[in-house]
């Protein structure tokens, strides 16, 4: 759980669980109904470091976390032992071909990454087993290297039971079903039996152990055949029923279609590369993915080679590219940040760089890459650089990947291809490193003088800004008929501090008032009850309009929406409708808020004062 410790002190601040009634949330805050608000320490739970406000009033006890809230209310509910009822999930599905592909990446990389630390474990453990025999501490004979062996194996021969559980977890099925069909396909009966049918209907032989694409589709076809069950049979035979049901059903079709396509992708996939290594060679892709992975981490994207990686170890024993390529450029990163170390002069940047830099040498780059690479930039060039050559070597020497590991406990493994299969690695590694840190050296820290002066040159007029083209810029045009006021003045305070980012509010003029889009595109949020939404341009700006105050509860009464979440606009289409004095009658403030959520990316967000036609101008 990423949110884990907030969450857990949330829940103790505000009185515990028994003291929690009801849980929501809106698209920025966590919404309590509390037993007794009168023992909640508000004071205490504004100065927890994930928290931007609280808010108290008649409507809910409102905890005010930011756009991200969703992931937080998951986890929340998950340690309060309730089922998650999150609307904005169920109602907000993307849409089309784009969605769907974007959906099945999110279940598979959420999959994955909830078991990759078993799977590293057993990684590092054929590390250590290969260092004990190569030296002779250990033989091969033993019954110590057996058993401890017999752990390393287990893990990757059972990975579809991992799988199972992960899957069913993510798709909100009790995880023991997940494990029921995948012990059923790792059984003595079924895998890699000879001569099975199923109705007369013959089943392909298969070896489902190591793998895990038939799995993964047999647990989404569970969790769908479930939920069709929960419509068609009585609710109090359910509890009886359903289970039985849902497996009988599930089995049969993994069996006779998921694991032949199971294959058929894993064969798919073994081909593609091993085409490329007898063509062009796996080398150019080895020297690339070590030169961009930070990029791909900032993107959220870099889990998607966990199946590639999961493929190669199954169909040939070895990883040739991903995870070689994953450590090379992990050195780099480390490389990177110590040679800003090595140039840093402040005691508190030494700290900064020599920290992520540790962090980054054991695999983990997450700090070094949003910490530093995000706001300097500049490092990014020294691993494209480092981490490209690292790359370039181990791909041209054939290095392979023994296990799915990677970071400064990875090394051990690669013994288990050889003594100059080691060698490269460890070249590699050098080389990448040690570039990295004098390239980073050598480009330097741009100073802090030097960033706020970018920042204090925005602060010009918008007019001559407009004129002169000083800056890239994107504006923000008109939004809805209505009056511009400044966001102070909304009577929600997390918006007027500024806190969820630079905006401005509208007072609608009309009683059927129309939001248009100020800019164009792409819809990344639509709520549920239709009050709220969210755009990103294709520079990154982030866009939350939300309309009236509260209004979450009227539950989309009053409210038109004609968008879609993954839906693109164009400036000026039409994105909502609402009454306003139906509105104002239910008791609410109609008022439409626009905010930049993610101001602190850009150099300013500089906001109109009376002119609806054009709300704000977004400066880089």
């Amino acid at each position: 759980m990423r949110y884990e410790e907030l969450n857990k002190a949330i829940i103790e601040l505000v009185g515990g669980r028994e003291n929690i009634k009801a849980v929501a949330h809106c698209m920025t805050r966590l919404r309590l109904t509390l037993n007794d608000r009168s023992i909640a320490q508000t004071d205490k739970i504004k100065e927890l470091d994930g928290v931007i406000d609280v808010v108290s009033n008649d409507v809910a006890y409102q905890v005010i976390i930011g756009t991200h809230v969703s992931e937080v209310y998951a986890e929340f509910m998950d340690l309060l032992g309730l089922k998650s009822t999150d609307e904005t999930t169920v109602s907000n599905k993307p849409k089309g071909i784009k969605g769907i592909f974007s959906s099945i990446l999110s279940v598979i990389s959420e999959t994955m990454t909830s078991i990759i630390e078993v799977l590293l474990a057993a990684g590092i453990l054929a590390g250590v087993l290969a260092i004990l025999t190569l030296s002779g501490i250990l033989s091969e004979e033993s019954s110590t290297y057996m058993i401890l062996d017999t752990l390393r194996g287990a893990v990757f021969y059972f990975l579809p039971v991992f799988i199972g559980a992960a899957a069913a977890k993510r798709l909100n099925v009790n995880q023991y079903f997940g494990i029921a069909l995948a012990v059923s396909l790792l059984s003595a009966s079924i895998n890699g039996v000879e001569g099975l049918s199923f109705l007369g209907l013959p089943i392909q032989t298969i070896e489902y152990s190591n793998t895990f694409i038939p799995i993964l589709l047999g647990v989404w076809f569970l969790s769908l055949v479930l939920k069709g069950l929960e419509r068609i049979v009585p609710k109090g035979l359910q509890y009886f029923l359903n289970p039985m049901i849902a497996l009988v059903i599930t089995l049969p079709v993994t069996l006779l279609l998921f694991g032949p396509i199971g294959m058929w992708i894993g064969a798919g996939l073994d081909g593609f590369f091993t085409f490329l290594m007898n063509t062009i060679g796996n080398w150019i892709v080895v020297a690339l993915y070590a030169a961009v992975q930070p990029f791909l981490v900032v993107l959220g994207a870099a889990n998607f080679t966990y199946p590639l990686v999961l493929n190669f170890l199954a169909t040939l024993g070895y990883d040739p590219i991903f995870s070689v390529a994953s450590t090379i450029s992990d050195i780099a990163v480390c490389g990177a940040m110590f040679g800003y170390f090595l140039q840093a002069k402040e005691k508190k940047q030494k700290q900064t760089f020599g920290s992520v830099s540790f962090s980054a040498l054991m695999g983990i780059t997450e700090p070094a890459v949003f910490g530093v690479f995000v706001k300097y930039r500049r490092p990014f060039l020294a691993v494209i650089i480092g981490g490209g050559l690292g790359g370039l070597i181990a791909g041209l020497a054939g290095v392979r990947a023994m296990a799915l590991v990677w970071g400064l406990t990875s090394i051990p493994t690669y013994l288990a291809g050889g003594m100059s299969n080691l060698i490269f690695m460890v070249i590699s590694m050098v080389v990448s490193f040690g570039v990295a840190t004098a390239v980073a050296y050598g480009i330097g820290i741009p100073s802090e003088e030097k960033l706020a002066g970018k920042e204090t040159q925005v602060n010009i007029p918008q007019k001559e800004m407009q004129d002169k083209h000083t800056m890239p810029q994107v504006q923000l045009g008109k939004l809805a008929e209505g009056t511009v006021r400044p966001l102070s003045e909304v009577s929600d305070q997390a918006f007027a501090s500024g806190a969820l980012g630079k905006g401005v509010a509208i007072t609608p003029i009309n009683d059927r008032t129309e939001i248009v889009s100020p800019i164009d595109g792409t819809i990344t949020v639509v709520f549920p009850t239709k009050h709220a939404y969210g755009i990103r341009t294709a520079e990154g700006v982030e866009l939350l309009i939300h309309i009236g105050v509260d209004t979450v509860n009227l539950e989309g009464k009053y409210f038109e929406s004609f968008v879609t979440q993954g839906q693109t606009v164009k400036k000026g289409e039409k994105i909502a409708s609402y009454e306003v004095n139906k509105v104002k009658e239910a008791g609410f403030d109609p008022v439409i808020i626009a905010v930049i959520t993610n101001t602190t990316d850009y150099l300013d967000v500089i906001t109109a004062s009376t002119n609806s036609e054009q709300l704000m101008t977004v400066v880089f």
